[in-house]
C-alpha cells in the first residue's frame, strides 16, 4: 500500500460554446458544477438599435463577484440576478447621445449579465483603461475599485491622516480599499486570513486575523470601518469607533439597524448601484487618471476560460483566491476581420487557410510567400478557397524585413480589420551539424523567429482573436 503509484488524470473538459448568443446561467441545483455556457432566446439579446446613452461591447474577460457564487448556490437573499455584472472588452457599437467613448475603444465597466460575448450598458458606467493593461486586468477593477471609492470616500468620508479599518483586505474590494485610503493618505488597518496576509502592503502592526476578534485588542480607535464580516466581528469593529466614526458596510449577511447604533456612530450599508450611473462615470474619470498615472494598479488576479467557470466558481466559494477571479471570453475567427497566413502558399500554409475558411468561418485571407502569386500551386489555391466563399489576397512579401511586414498591415482595410494571425513561413536548410554557419542560421531564423518577433511587435495593439505560430519542436 506504500508503493508510489502514477495514475492518468483526465483534465475537465471544456464546456462546449454555443454556435448562438449565449450566457452563462446555473441549473438551479444550487451546485456550482451546475454552471454552463447556455443558449439565450433571441429575444434575450440586446441586439437592436442602441437606445441614447447606450454602448455595445464586444467581452473579452469578466470579473466574478461572490454575489455570482451566492446566486449560483442559492444564498444570495431576494430574486436571482443575472450572473456577471463586471467586464473588459471592446465597444463595437454607440448610440444616439453618447459622449466620450468611440468604436473600437478598449473599456471597462458595470453591466448586467457580463458572462457572455456581449453586452450592452449605459456609457457612464464604462471607461477606457491603460494601453498596458490586458483585459483580464481591466476587468478586475470596476465592482472593487468603484465600490471601495464610494464607500470610503462618498459615505465614509475618509480623509487624510485619519485610522480606517479594512476587513477582509486581501479579497477584491479590500485590495482596493487599502490602496485608495493609503493614496488618500490614511492611516490603514487590515484584517485577513493568515495565509493572505503576505499580499498586503502593511507592516505586521497594521494587519490582524480576520478569522478571530484579536484587532479588537491591537489596533486602538478608528475613525472609519470598512466592513464585509458579521456577528462578533461588528460589535468589536463599532467598539473601536470610541462613540465616533463612520461604519460602513458592505456585506449583506448580518445587517444591522441604524437606529440602534450609539450616538455619534454613522452607520451605512449600501449596494454600489445606489451610486447612479452619473456619479459612478464621475468616479471612473477620477480612478482612470490614477491609474494612467500609477497611483493605483490593477488587482491580482486568477483567470479562468469561460467554459470553466465551475472550477472558478469552486475555487472562489471556498475562498482560496487572493485579488479576483475572472473569466475569458474565447473568440471566433470568422466575420468580417482579416486573417493573415504568412508562407501561405507552403504545405503547411495553405492546410490551415483552407481549415480556416472551410472550419471556422473565416471570409477574408491575406496570404503572403516570397513569391506571392507567382509561388507553386498559389494562383490554384486562391481560386479553390475563393470558390469555398471567402476573399483572398495573395501578396508577396518577405517577413523577416520589418518594413515589408509594416507595410503588408497597413495595406489590409479598416473595413476588414486583421483579427488574427498565423505564422507558417519558413526556409528549409537542411545539413549536418559540422556544415552549420552563422549565415546558414541567420537563413532559417530570419524567416521564422525575426519575422515573428516583427509581426509581435506591429499587431500588439491590434485586438487579435488569435496569434499562432508554426514551427517545429526543435525550433521552439
Amino acid at each position: 500500500v506504500w508503493l508510489p503509484r502514477l495514475a492518468t488524470v483526465e483534465a475537465p473538459a471544456l464546456a462546449p460554446l454555443p454556435t448562438t448568443p449565449w450566457r452563462l446561467r446555473d441549473d438551479g441545483r444550487g451546485r456550482v458544477d451546475g454552471v454552463s455556457p447556455q443558449p439565450v432566446d433571441p429575444g434575450e439579446t440586446d441586439g437592436g438599435p442602441l437606445p441614447a446613452g447606450a454602448v455595445r461591447v464586444s467581452v473579452r474577460a469578466a470579473g466574478v463577484n461572490f454575489r455570482d457564487v451566492l446566486t449560483v448556490l442559492g444564498m444570495y437573499p431576494g430574486e436571482p440576478l443575472p450572473l456577471g455584472m463586471e467586464a473588459a472588452g471592446v465597444v463595437t457599437e454607440t448610440g444616439p447621445e453618447v459622449t466620450g467613448l468611440a468604436v473600437g475603444d478598449r473599456v471597462m465597466g458595470l453591466c448586467t449579465g457580463s458572462f457572455g460575448p456581449e453586452v450592452t450598458g449605459d456609457h457612464r458606467m464604462w471607461s477606457r483603461f491603460p494601453e498596458r493593461w490586458s483585459f483580464a486586468e481591466a476587468a478586475t477593477v470596476p465592482v472593487t475599485f468603484l465600490t471601495a471609492w464610494y464607500g470610503l470616500f462618498d459615505l465614509g468620508s475618509l480623509k487624510a491622516g485619519e485610522r480606517v479599518l479594512v476587513h477582509s483586505a486581501a479579497g477584491g474590494v479590500g485590495m482596493a480599499a487599502v490602496q485608495l485610503a493609503r493614496h488618500a493618505g490614511a492611516e490603514v488597518f487590515a484584517t485577513a486570513g493568515p495565509a493572505k496576509q503576505r499580499v498586503l502592503p502593511l507592516d505586521a502592526g497594521h494587519i490582524a486575523s480576520s478569522r478571530d476578534l484579536e484587532f479588537g485588542e491591537r489596533f486602538g480607535e478608528m475613525d472609519v470601518v470598512l466592513n464585509s464580516l458579521a456577528g462578533e466581528f461588528i460589535d468589536t469593529s463599532l467598539r473601536l469607533l470610541g462613540g465616533r466614526g463612520r461604519f460602513v458596510e458592505m456585506g449583506k449577511t448580518d445587517l444591522r439597524d441604524p437606529a440602534s447604533m450609539p450616538p455619534g456612530i454613522d452607520y451605512r450599508s449600501f449596494d454600489l448601484v445606489e451610486a447612479g450611473p452619473q456619479r459612478m462615470g464621475e468616479m471612473f474619470a477620477e480612478l482612470r487618471k490614477l491609474f494612467e498615472d500609477g497611483a493605483l494598479q490593477p488587482l491580482p488576479l486568477t483567470c479562468w476560460d469561460v467554459r470553466r467557470a465551475a472550477e472558478a466558481m469552486r475555487f472562489m466559494s471556498q475562498a482560496r483566491h487572493v485579488g479576483k477571479v475572472v473569466l475569458t471570453v474565447p473568440r471566433v475567427l470568422g466575420g468580417t476581420g482579416t486573417v493573415l497566413v504568412t508562407g501561405g502558399t507552403g504545405g503547411v500554409g495553405a492546410a490551415v487557410a483552407s481549415r480556416l475558411v472551410e472550419s471556422h468561418g473565416v471570409r477574408r485571407l491575406v496570404l503572403t510567400s516570397r513569391r506571392g502569386i507567382e509561388a507553386p500551386g498559389a494562383a490554384e489555391l486562391r481560386e479553390r478557397l475563393v470558390e469555398s466563399g471567402a476573399e483572398v489576397v495573395v501578396e508577396a512579401c518577405d517577413v523577416s524585413d520589418r518594413e515589408q511586414v509594416r507595410a503588408l498591415l497597413e495595406a489590409i482595410p479598416e473595413s476588414a480589420p486583421l483579427t488574427g494571425v498565423v505564422h507558417a513561413a519558413g526556409v528549409l536548410a537542411d545539413g549536418v551539424l559540422t556544415d552549420l554557419t552563422p549565415q546558414r542560421i541567420d537563413g532559417v531564423l530570419a524567416p521564422k523567429a525575426d519575422a515573428a518577433r516583427h509581426l509581435h511587435d506591429l499587431t500588439r495593439h491590434l485586438d487579435l482573436a488569435a496569434f499562432v505560430l508554426f514551427s517545429s519542436a526543435a525550433g521552439v
